[in-house]
C-alpha cells in the first residue's frame, strides 16, 4: 500500500502541474486496427437531467500503436454489407468498434456517447445501450463472441502438427450513478477443442470474470474528471510493448488492484498498483500474491496525429524464479523508465520508443534497455491506400549469465505478436529485429497486411525468448551463431458490417543457423481463420 500511496501522490502532484494551464483543442486518436472515433464533446444535457451524459463515461481513447495504419476516407463503401446493398457513405460510419477482428480496447472503453446526440444512425442493439433510469442512472449491456480455427506445424518448436478450434464468449454490464460512481462487470468463457498438445494457460478459462471494478470520481480539475478504480481490470498503455490486454490469446490478460486516472482532451495521467491474475481453467481466478506491478503513465497529445508517452513502471516478482550468479535462485524487481513519440505528418509516419531497466535480479544488478524505431509513408489518394513501414527493434541480452550483472531486457506484459511475429517464437528480449510492413485496402472494407522479420540474437550466449518471455533455446558456447531466422506474416481482414469481422492469416518462420543448431528440423508455420461478433 505504501507503493500505491506514492503513486497516487505522484498522480496528484502531476495533475496540479498540468492543470496550471488551460488545455488546447482536442487531438485525434487511432487504435491497433483502423477505426473512426465517434464524435464527442460538449452537448446540452437532456431536459431535466443533472448530468451531461454526452461526456459519461470519460473513456480512454485507444492508444496509437507502432506500425499504425491510416484508414481510408472520403465517399465509399465501408463494409461488405454496404457494398452488397449499394449504400455508399460520404465518410466512415460512426462506430465504437474497430473494423477489425482483433481489438485490444477493453469493453469499458468502447465509446457509445454519440447516442446522446440526435441524428445518429440507429442500430439493432441500441435498446440495450445507454438505458436511462430516471435522471441519475445509466445502464448498458454488451458482449462479443469469437471462433478461431488454428493449424500449426512444428508447434512450440516440436515436430508436432496441431489442428484445433478456439471459442470465446464475453458479456458485460455497465452501471453509472451520474458521473460519480461506476460499476462494471464482464464475464468471460474461453475454450479449445481438439488440441494435440496440452492447452496453454492463455487458451482456456471456464466461466470467469475478466473485469469487475468500481470507479469513484474524486475530483474535477480544469473541467476534467479524476477517478479511482478498485477491482479487477484490464490495463492498456501506449504502444502496448509493455502493457496490453493481449487480445490475440483466447483468455485476454487482466489484473486486480487500484488505479487512479485523470483525463483531459490533450493529457492523460494514470497511477496504478495491481497484481496479475492467474488463469485457472476450472476455478475462479485469483491474483498472484507474489507479484506486484505499479507505475505512473502520462500521454500528451499536443496536436492532431501527434503523441508522446512518459512512464515509470515497477514489477516486484517474489516467486523465487530469478537465477543469478552461481545458480542462486531468488526474487527480482524490475524498474522501467521510458518514453515514446509517434505520429503522422504530411503522409510521413514515425515512431520512436526507448526503455531503460534497472533493479535487482536474484544476486545480480539489473541494467537493460530496448529501443523500437520506425518510419513509414502513407501514399494518400493512391488506389489501395498503400502504407509502408521500415522498422528496427532491439532488446538487450546478456553475454554472461553467471556474472554479477543481468542485462537481459524484461518485456513485462506485452502484445508481442503484433510486433515480433504471429508464430510466437520470438519475444522482445535478447533480440535484433529488422522488419518491414505493407498495408493495403483493396476496398475500404478489406485490409491486407504483410510483414517480414529478420531476427538475430543480441548476445549469442543468451537464450532465445518466446512471445511469453520464456527462455526456449540456447547455445551457451555461442557457436550456433546469432541468426535466428526469417518470418513472414500475412493477414487479411473483412469488415462484414459493424458487428461482424472475418480474419484470415498465415505465418511462416524459416529457421536460421541458430535454430537449425538448437532445434533441428523445426521450421514452424501457422494458418488461422477467425470470425468475430461484437454487440
Amino acid at each position: 500500500m505504501s507503493k500505491l500511496c506514492i503513486g497516487i501522490g505522484a498522480l496528484g502532484l502531476a495533475i496540479q502541474v498540468f492543470a496550471a494551464d488551460p488545455p488546447p483543442a482536442p487531438a485525434g486518436n487511432t487504435t491497433v486496427a483502423p477505426t473512426t472515433a465517434p464524435p464527442v464533446g460538449a452537448a446540452t444535457p437532456l431536459p431535466g437531467t443533472k448530468v451531461d451524459w454526452s461526456k459519461v463515461p470519460p473513456v480512454t481513447a485507444p492508444p496509437r500503436p507502432g506500425m499504425f495504419t491510416m484508414p481510408p476516407s472520403g465517399p465509399n463503401y465501408y463494409t461488405l454489407k454496404d457494398q452488397a446493398t449499394g449504400k455508399k457513405r460520404d465518410a466512415p460510419p460512426v462506430s465504437p468498434f474497430a473494423p477489425y477482428a482483433l481489438m485490444t480496447t477493453p469493453a469499458f472503453d468502447l465509446d457509445f456517447r454519440y447516442m446522446e446526440k440526435p441524428g445518429y444512425e440507429p442500430d439493432l442493439f441500441d435498446p440495450i445501450k445507454r438505458i436511462h433510469l430516471g435522471d441519475d442512472f445509466l445502464l448498458s449491456f454488451g458482449g462479443s463472441f469469437w471462433y478461431r480455427y488454428m493449424r500449426e506445424s512444428d508447434a512450440r518448436l516440436t515436430n508436432t502438427s496441431d489442428n484445433y478450434h478456439m471459442i470465446r464468449s464475453r458479456f458485460h454490464a455497465d452501471f453509472w450513478y451520474q458521473d460519480k460512481v461506476r460499476l462494471f462487470a464482464e464475464f468471460i468463457d474461453a475454450r479449445t477443442f481438439g488440441q494435440a498438445l496440452t492447452p496453454q494457460p492463455t487458451d482456456v478459462n471456464h466461466t470467469d470474470m475478466l473485469n469487475l471494478f468500481a470507479d469513484v470520481k474524486v475530483a474535477t480539475i480544469k473541467d476534467a474528471p479524476a477517478y479511482i478504480r478498485f477491482g479487477r481490470q484490464e490495463l492498456l498503455y501506449g504502444s502496448q510493448r509493455l502493457i496490453s490486454t493481449l487480445d490475440w490469446v483466447n483468455t485476454r490478460r487482466t489484473f486486480q488492484g487500484v488505479k487512479g486516472f485523470w483525463r483531459t482532451p490533450t493529457f492523460d495521467l494514470d497511477a496504478f498498483w495491481v497484481r496479475p491474475m492467474v488463469t485457472q481453467r476450472d476455478s475462479f481466478d485469483n491474483w498472484d500474491e507474489k507479484q506486484e506491478f505499479f507505475g505512473l503513465w502520462g500521454t500528451y497529445r499536443p496536436m492532431k496525429g501527434q503523441l508522446a508517452d512518459f512512464y515509470f513502471l515497477s514489477l516486484d516478482d517474489n516467486r523465487n524464479r530469478a537465477i543469478g550468479s552461481n545458480n542462486l535462485r531468488g526474487d527480482s524487481i524490475t524498474h522501467t523508465l521510458g518514453s515514446r513519440i509517434a505520429g503522422d505528418y504530411n503522409q510521413f509516419l514515425y515512431e520512436l520508443e526507448g526503455m531503460y531497466q534497472f533493479g535487482q535480479y536474484s544476486n545480480q544488478d539489473l541494467s537493460a534497455f530496448a529501443v523500437a524505431s520506425g518510419a513509414g509513408y502513407h501514399f494518400k489518394g493512391v488506389p489501395l491506400n498503400p502504407q509502408f513501414w521500415l522498422r528496427y527493434d532491439f532488446a538487450s541480452g546478456d553475454n554472461n549469465l553467471t556474472d554479477g550483472d543481468r542485462t537481459t531486457f524484461n518485456q513485462l506484459f506485452p502484445f508481442g505478436n503484433y510486433y515480433m511475429g504471429w508464430i510466437d517464437r520470438v519475444g522482445r528480449q535478447n533480440i535484433h529485429d529488422f522488419n518491414a510492413q505493407l498495408n493495403l485496402h483493396p476496398v475500404p472494407w478489406a485490409n491486407f497486411t504483410a510483414q517480414y522479420h529478420r531476427f538475430y540474437l543480441a548476445n549469442k550466449q543468451d537464450f532465445l525468448y518466446n512471445a511469453a518471455g520464456l527462455a526456449t533455446l540456447r547455445d551457451p558456447t555461442g557457436q550456433a551463431g546469432s541468426y535466428v531466422g526469417d518470418e513472414i506474416d500475412f493477414r487479411f481482414n473483412i469488415n462484414v458490417d459493424r458487428h461482424h469481422n472475418v480474419l484470415v492469416g498465415y505465418s511462416k518462420l524459416f529457421a536460421g543457423d541458430f535454430m537449425k543448431a538448437t532445434a533441428p528440423r523445426v521450421s514452424p508455420d501457422l494458418f488461422y481463420v477467425q470470425y468475430n461478433f461484437r454487440f
